[in-house]
């Protein structure tokens, strides 16, 4: 593969103005024997350099859990959430350590910023949120984000740090997401038990059969190219395209933002959703789920219209007024998702009925609609 060589739709990141990289454990730790400063200091390096082209980057950055495991002489990622906290109050530390030092070389200023998906489900918070990055970014320091796992639960866990990092893509309006991992890119088949299998230059990040070819996780993260393909996704809701590339190949970011072909491309399909769409898309925890008629659908999917009770067929979940609820068809497939005006019994109560039943059979009416369209997005 001659590196000079370019392909359509890679023009786009070299007239990128704002960029998301997020780095994965096994590269931060050198898989496993503790942090890479040296590594660090290259990624360092090439942000540095984007910074002086005037891009702006926001880092996210796993390696907090991974780099304790090390310095309490863990051989094995444990599963129970109370060790996985210690090991990251541990880790975080010297992470945040070694890339202040790193960017205070270039004379760049750092951030340290953790989150919880609890602290983005909040409309209120995720504007403060937002707000704050966007200051960050405005007076050229570098915000290095990472999951809050010291205090996350498995309740309000992002589940991976490739989630988060296309979830700050749409908060930003960011040009491009760049996933620095240790593969070269997404396979069509596991290279590391295929060794005819071939690189996937370029798709679109809506495509299913990206599914299928992606793998599991490693040892150390949560992620794998399952997580990434879905962080693609998320990205593509607010236009931004998606690079999966090695953080092993030399100069990897400045050589991407010059066109050249690494990795794989994941490029959006569809026109940006608006900001509270993508703040609703966004949002991982539902509550319950309604079973939508074939008509419902058709019209959620054609129009954009809200949800009437008299298209939902059946629910689960136990959810009260403003809870966030997944809409599925009859054959269990994801429609839409949206905040619901009415509590699981109000709600079951109303299935199948018209609006201009629902005073009658409740006693009052909140709304005429289960979910308002201002509410829902169609995934």
């Amino acid at each position: 593969m001659e590196s000079s060589e370019r392909v359509p739709g890679r023009e786009a990141l070299k007239g990128m103005r704002r960029v998301v990289v997020k780095i994965g454990s096994a590269l931060l730790t050198n898989d496993g024997r503790g942090l890479d400063e040296s590594g660090i200091g290259g990624w360092v390096d090439q942000i540095a350099a984007l910074h002086r082209r005037g891009v702006e980057v926001v880092l996210v950055s796993s390696g907090a859990v991974a780099a304790g495991m090390v310095r309490l002489g863990w051989q094995v990622r444990p599963s129970a959430v109370h060790a996985l906290q210690a090991a990251a109050a541990v880790g975080q530390n010297g992470l945040t350590e070694c890339y202040e030092g790193h960017f205070a070389r270039h004379g760049l200023t750092t951030a340290q910023v953790l989150l919880t998906h609890d602290d983005l489900s909040n409309r209120k918070r995720y504007l403060n949120a937002r707000s704050a990055l966007r200051t960050l970014v405005d007076l050229r320091v570098v915000p290095v984000i990472n999951e809050n796992d010291t205090v996350v639960t498995d309740e309000i866990r992002f589940g991976d740090n490739d989630t988060l990092g296309a979830l700050r893509a749409n908060l930003l309006e960011a040009d491009a997401l760049v996933i620095l991992t240790d593969q070269e890119g997404l396979f069509d088949a596991d290279p590391r038990h295929d060794p005819n299998a071939r690189l996937i230059s370029e798709g679109r990040a809506d495509d299913p059969r990206l599914a299928e070819v992606a793998g599991g996780g490693g040892a150390l993260g949560r992620g794998g190219m399952t997580t990434k393909v879905r962080a693609a996704r998320l990205a593509a809701r607010s236009g931004a395209v998606t690079v999966i590339a090695s953080g092993r190949q030399p100069e990897v970011l400045t050589r991407l933002s010059d066109g050249e072909r690494l990795g794989t491309l994941l490029t959006p399909e569809r026109a940006p959703m608006a900001a509270r769409k993508r703040w609703l898309a966004g949002q991982l925890q539902v509550r319950g789920t309604l079973t939508l008629d074939a008509g419902a659908v058709k019209v959620l999917r054609g129009s954009g219209s809200s949800l009437l009770p008299v298209g939902v067929k059946a629910l689960s979940g136990d959810f009260v007024r403003g809870d966030m609820v997944l809409c599925v068809d009859e054959a269990g497939h994801r429609v839409a998702k949206g905040l619901v005006n009415y509590g699981a019994d109000e709600a079951r109560r109303l299935l199948g009925q018209p609006s201009h039943r629902i005073e009658g059979i409740l006693g009052y009416m909140e709304a005429p609609e289960l979910i308002h369209r201002d509410n829902l997005v169609v995934l």
